[in-house]
Formats: C-alpha cells, sequence, structure tokens
C-alpha cells in the first residue's frame, strides 16, 4: 500500500504529492472526516499525480492522507446486478438493499484481436419492423442511433429492450446526464413490461459529478463483458453519449490535457 497527501482540491480534481509508482487508472481513497473517497487516477507527473474524485469533494481538505492499493479501477459484476439500478461505481442507487458480488472486472481491459473475435451471424431484433427489415443489426456490432432532440432516439433503445425478453438476451441500460426521473420511468416502463429482471441500469444522472459520467459506459460494458464470457448474449445501450463528450471534454480541461477523443 502507498501513501501520499492531498496537496490541492478544485473542481473535482485531487492532486497528490508524494505518490510514487503508481498506474494509470489506479484507486485511490482518501480519507476524510465522512468517511473514505473514491478517486480515479487520469494524470501522472514527475513530482505529483492528478485523480478525479467520484463523489463529492466537500470534505477533501490538504494534507489529509491518500492511499493507493495499486488496484485498478473496477466494478462489481454477476447475476445479482439484474433487475437493480447501480451507479458506475457498481454501488445500488435503487433502495432494493445492497449487492453482494464477489467478482470483480477492470473497466480497462485488452480487447481482443481482429482474429479472435466471432463474426457478426446472429440477428438481433429490434422489434420495429422497418428497422428490421432496412438495417441489418446482429450481436457483435455496433450501431448509432443518431438524429435531433425528442425524435424518439430512446424510444427506439427501450423497445429493442422489451423485445429481448424471450430472446435470452441480458440488455444493460446506460443512462448517462440523463434526469433522475427519466430513468425511474424507463425502470418502470421494463418492469410493468416484465423486462426489469434480465435488464442492468447503469445511471449517471445529471446531478452527478462528471467523473461518473465519463465512467458509466465504461462500467456497462465491464459488466456485459462479463457476461459475454460466460457465453451469454448481451445487448449495452448507451443514452447518450453526447453528455459523456461533455463530461469528458470538462475534465480533460480540468486536468489540462488535450479535450480530444476518439469516437
Amino acid at each position: 500500500m502507498k501513501i501520499g497527501l492531498v496537496s490541492g482540491i478544485s473542481d473535482g480534481i485531487v492532486t497528490i504529492v508524494g505518490l510514487y509508482d503508481v498506474a494509470y487508472n489506479a484507486t485511490v481513497h482518501i480519507s476524510t472526516p465522512s468517511g473514505k473517497v473514491v478517486g480515479l487516477v487520469l494524470n501522472i507527473e514527475r513530482h505529483k499525480v492528478s485523480a478525479i474524485i467520484m463523489s463529492g469533494d466537500r470534505f477533501i481538505k490538504p494534507g489529509q492522507f491518500v492511499m493507493c492499493t495499486d488496484l485498478l479501477m473496477s466494478v462489481p459484476v454477476g447475476d445479482k446486478l439484474l433487475g437493480r439500478i447501480v451507479d458506475p461505481l457498481g454501488q445500488p442507487i435503487d433502495d432494493a438493499g445492497i449487492i453482494v458480488s464477489r467478482t470483480l472486472r477492470m473497466v480497462e481491459v485488452l480487447a481482443p484481436g481482429i482474429i479472435e473475435r466471432t463474426p457478426v451471424n446472429m440477428p438481433l431484433e429490434t422489434g420495429l419492423k422497418v428497422v428490421d427489415s432496412l438495417i441489418p443489426i446482429g450481436h457483435g456490432q455496433r450501431e448509432l442511433i443518431i438524429g435531433d432532440s425528442k425524435t424518439g432516439k430512446t424510444s427506439i433503445a427501450i423497445d429493442t429492450i422489451l423485445n429481448q425478453k424471450e430472446n435470452d438476451t441480458i440488455c444493460i441500460y446506460v443512462a448517462i446526464g440523463q434526469k433522475r426521473s427519466s430513468v425511474a420511468r424507463i425502470a418502470r416502463v421494463l418492469a410493468e413490461n416484465n423486462c426489469l429482471k434480465s435488464t442492468i441500469i447503469v445511471a449517471a444522472t445529471s446531478s452527478d459529478s462528471a467523473a461518473l459520467q465519463y465512467l458509466a459506459p465504461y462500467s456497462g460494458v465491464a459488466i456485459g463483458e462479463y457476461f459475454m464470457h460466460l457465453g451469454i448474449r448481451v445487448l449495452c445501450i448507451f443514452d447518450d453519449l453526447t453528455k459523456h463528450a461533455i463530461s469528458y471534454r470538462q475534465i480533460s480541461l480540468l486536468l489540462r490535457r488535450p479535450p480530444g477523443r476518439e469516437g
């Protein structure tokens, strides 16, 4: 275990000194009067380390101890998450009790090579005849739903989840930057159609920090990859990546990094 000290805190970015030999994407724990606060290392410089705070930074002050256990950012995965609403750290936010999961999966892993991947040969029906007849969608494929605001993009995604009820497909709905009421409404629709039991909702709402919104799609994919390696078909929906781009730009500028990113 490595120990450092907080030298500064501003806009959810904490600067740490005395923490050497730390890895990129490692998690750090800051001891505050209200308990431990989790941070994610994103900047490594010669004499300091910068990390983003996953929760509130209200009680963080210079001089507090920072502990690093060399554990890269991981999220709990497993069957216990089915039917639940969790935040990007895997903590439940649906008032349905704690989630006991002994399996963790890193949010950043090496993607398999092109030769190792299975060809896209299994269709995935959205339940919308126009989409299914004109656009071939299959498992292992990425599909972008693009359009103006209030044109029904989320409705297409929710209808696709509802259509997987009899197909033995686990659905992961990642809500990025949405209102809490919108997430609650989507969960209610899924529950009324008996689809919530095979769905996991990862929510980083507009009231959450930019760090949680940045981490949300990575957590959703990590949860989906766990089921993928078990041979289970998975549908992962990000709603929406525009909010993720905004949060990434905010974090990058605060860390004094170039705000550009890959599509």
